[in-house]
């Protein structure tokens, strides 16, 4: 075997490793057609007390170039640790490294190796395998397969099962990962807490009925869809803590996370071009905005939906995340546009207007906005990503509740700044308001 096939594999592993990864826990079955890949990432989990995975093959077939059957031995599944990979990469760096050691991950001594197929071999010929395997120690792990035999294809159907067990009371399998089995709670509160926000919110349209503009009407949809949104993803996370499978909430999930998504932006758009407050129209550029936000969007969440339902064994997998943080990327990088643009017509409207008391109350309030849209993309795409990433795996529902809790806060701002009323800062005007607002604008200008 060629020696540069170990690091190869290390290399593989550890951009697999620091890939942001979508969690992967419910009972999946998986097939695999003529799989050529030495290595393929399988689940992410992450074990307690009492942990186990069950791993059942059927269907094997093994394709070779050479006449002779590949060693067994030199194909199986495994778990490797974060810890661990990031040790054996290390060492496969080391320059008093062994030369003569055996470059098979699967004979590592950093793994914890689950079975390889001479276990399934009847009369030397790999047929099906069951079986369960306890997690000793707790830790995170990913499952692979490997096979260190060049030109070796497989195929197979893979069903796995990976879970935790409250060895004290003997309790019921908890299909979520020990750091994740908070989540359908977590997702409960804040599905009422954007319910309360509703509630409040429609209590300000029917109470201020003719100051009421379609964005209010728009900004309502976006506030019930991401509470429907919750629901369903609470649903979803606790039939996967119970059973394993999300039992068709998954389908009603996809379907929300689109619709919040492409409301989301829409509304951000929206306001930031001051539809339907200052102008019942759009212009052309913002109109394009939307036209690429919105398809945008659609790409998305089909990237979603793919990592989502498929897992990380897919060849593309990678390629598919790349796509969804590119596309993320793209979108709130474009629904800042509209807001500059704004910010810059004020401006200039200020000058030749006359209405200088209004034009600051407006831009006051657009760059007020700018500041919160920009904060909350930033925190959302970035902080919470990082904060995923240096967490302890015990410890990943933090994340989720850092990005719920700037949710509520960006939406509660969001709701406040733009609630319908009689008199708000779109339409304040007074001579004295008008004086004062007009030195200001000659102090900015000045300072500008």
């Amino acid at each position: 075997m060629d020696r540069n096939t170990l690091p190869i594999l290390l290399i593989s592993l550890t951009v697999l490793l620091f890939i942001p990864t979508t969690t992967f826990a419910e009972i999946r079955t998986t097939r695999i057609q003529s799989d050529a890949r030495s290595l393929i990432l399988f689940e992410r989990f992450g074990f307690g007390n009492g942990g186990h995975v069950s791993v059942s093959l059927s269907e094997i077939l093994i394709s070779s170039p050479r006449p002779s059957p590949p060693d067994p031995d030199l194909l199986g599944f495994f778990l490797l640790s974060d810890e661990e990979l990031l040790q054996a990469q290390s060492d496969s760096q080391n320059p008093n490294s062994d030369p003569t050691s055996d470059d098979c991950v699967l004979h590592s001594p950093y793994i914890q190796p689950l079975f390889t197929f001479r276990e399934l071999s009847r009369g030397g010929v790999p047929d099906s395998f069951n079986k369960t395997f306890s997690v000793g120690a707790r830790d995170e792990y990913r499952l692979y397969f490997a096979h260190c035999v060049p030109g070796v294809s497989v195929t197979m159907v893979v069903h796995t099962e990976m879970y935790n067990l409250d060895r004290s009371s003997g309790g019921p399998r908890d299909y979520l990962s020990i750091g994740e089995t908070q989540l359908p709670l977590l997702f409960s509160l804040f599905a009422v807490a954007y319910t309360a926000i509703l509630a409040v919110w429609i209590y300000f349209c029917f109470s201020n009925r003719l100051s009421i503009h379609r964005i209010h009407l728009v900004m309502g949809s976006l506030v019930l869809i991401k509470a429907l949104y919750l629901v369903c993803a609470a649903e979803d996370k606790h039939y996967i803590k119970v059973t394993g499978t999300p039992h068709g909430w998954d389908v009603l999930f996809y379907l929300f996370q689109f619709l919040k998504g492409v409301l989301l932006f829409t509304v951000i758009v929206l306001i930031g071009t001051g539809w339907s407050f200052l102008r019942p129209f759009l212009q052309e550029r913002e109109k394009k905005v939307l036209m690429v936000v919105i398809p945008l969007q659609v790409i998305d969440n089909i990237a979603a939906i793919v990592i989502g339902e498929n897992g990380p064994f897919i060849k593309d997998f990678v390629t598919w995340k790349q796509v969804f943080l590119l596309i993320d990327v793209v979108c709130c990088c474009a629904v800042i546009f509209p807001v500059v643009w704004s910010i810059r017509s004020l401006r200039e409207t200020s000058k030749t207007d006359g209405k200088a008391a209004r034009n600051l109350a407006k831009l006051t309030l657009f760059r007020k906005f700018y500041i919160v849209v920009v904060g909350y993309l930033y925190f959302t795409r970035i902080v919470v990503y990082a904060l995923r990433e240096i967490s302890s795996y015990k410890y990943r529902w933090v994340s989720v509740a850092a990005e719920e809790i700037a949710g509520v806060a960006f939406y509660a701002f969001l709701f406040y700044m733009f609630r319908p009323e009689e008199k708000n800062e779109y339409f304040v005007l007074d001579d004295e308001e008008e004086e004062a607002a007009q030195a200001a604008l000659r102090e900015e200008e000045f300072e500008l």
